[in-house]
């Protein structure tokens, strides 16, 4: 027989309220690990494991390195570190961001996958963008369980949205109130070991990238998907796309992963960052050129004047269509 007793929870914007539910609803005889990644600021100190022991009735701490993985006990990824999980015990890397986080979802449900299979459950609650529909669908490709928050039911619609529409087999749709119930439930239900789905080598891959594995970012010959025709917006290096079903998304050489959605929204950063900059140059550049014409006209040369405050008007003219393109960019799609 086998029992589930490795969970892995992603969750991300309104996680913390969600989180602090699901864990005060938890069975303080809980037979299985509880191991959670909630997108937070790399700058800034994470107090989520006090949150949750006073919510709940389970131990609560941040994960380490090389920790070994106790029933019984939920582990919390700490800012600025990806949080694996390997056969028996947990590890910590500062491999490249995915999805623009570190700590990220999908590197946790995949390596969970990867070393426990049919054992894991993965749990995606509220959050933005798509982090953690890679993961869910690395989970279903070993045989794990597959609970998603009902998507009217969670602050932020987005990450449980996006895992439903690109996973086909997702095995609970459910409100948060339902999802305490339904872990333990699961937890004390042993099921019959069924043949494992073998790891498959783009799972493979993609663990070892995260954990900064030299051989595996250096091998051409086994990189997963094709060359795309875009550039990755941290580093610059080309982006591979990867075919997942429903699912594209896109690495890196050095391991920064992006879906179509995040890289969509990243590069309309990017668009407006450029903007800023231009904004910035052009308008010192009118305001060098207006101080020219002033000297220039207290030494009475006219025409040099004249063409300093043409190419200062000039530059006022185009400062001011990018200042009224900036006030039109919305955040999640770029310009209007």
């Amino acid at each position: 027989m086998l029992e589930h007793n490795i969970i892995v929870i992603g969750t991300s914007a309104g996680g913390v309220e969600a989180l602090t539910y699901l864990v005060k609803h938890l069975s303080p005889d809980l037979n299985a690990a509880v191991i959670i990644v909630l997108h937070v600021s790399s700058h800034s100190k994470s107090f989520l494991p006090e949150i949750l022991s006073r919510a709940g009735k389970l131990p609560v701490s941040h994960a380490q390195d090389g920790e070994a993985i106790v029933h019984g006990w939920i582990y919390v990824a700490l800012p600025d570190y990806h949080l694996l999980v390997e056969r028996g015990y947990l590890r910590l890397t500062r491999g490249a961001k995915e999805n623009r986080c570190r700590p990220a979802i999908d590197p946790l449900f995949r390596s969970a996958a990867r070393a426990y299979g049919q054992r894991v459950i993965a749990v995606l609650l509220t959050g933005v963008l798509d982090d953690g529909t890679a993961g869910i669908m690395a989970v279903k490709m070993r045989g794990g369980v597959a609970i998603v928050q009902n998507p009217d039911d969670a602050l932020y619609a987005d990450m449980p949205r996006n895992a439903i529409e690109n996973v086909e087999d997702i095995d609970r749709i459910a409100p948060l109130s339902d999802i305490p119930s339904i872990l333990v439930a699961l937890v004390n239900t042993p099921m019959e070991v069924q043949p494992e789905n073998p790891i498959p080598s783009k799972m493979e891959f993609e663990t070892k990238i995260a954990q900064l594995n030299l051989e595996a970012i250096e091998n051409e010959d086994k990189r997963p998907g094709k060359p795309s025709t875009f550039g990755c917006p941290d580093c610059g290096g080309m982006l591979w796309e990867i075919e997942e079903g429903n699912l594209l998304r896109f690495r890196c050489r050095t391991g920064h992963a992006y879906s179509a959605k995040t890289l969509l929204t990243t590069q309309s950063d990017k668009v407006e960052d450029a903007l800023w900059l231009a904004l910035r140059a052009l308008e010192e550049k009118a305001s060098l050129s207006h101080r020219m014409a002033a000297r220039m006209e207290a030494r009475n040369q006219t025409l040099a004047a004249q063409r300093f405050k043409e190419e200062a008007h000039s530059a006022w003219e185009r400062s001011a269509i990018i200042r009224e393109v900036l006030l039109k960019v919305d955040s999640n799609t770029g310009v209007d």
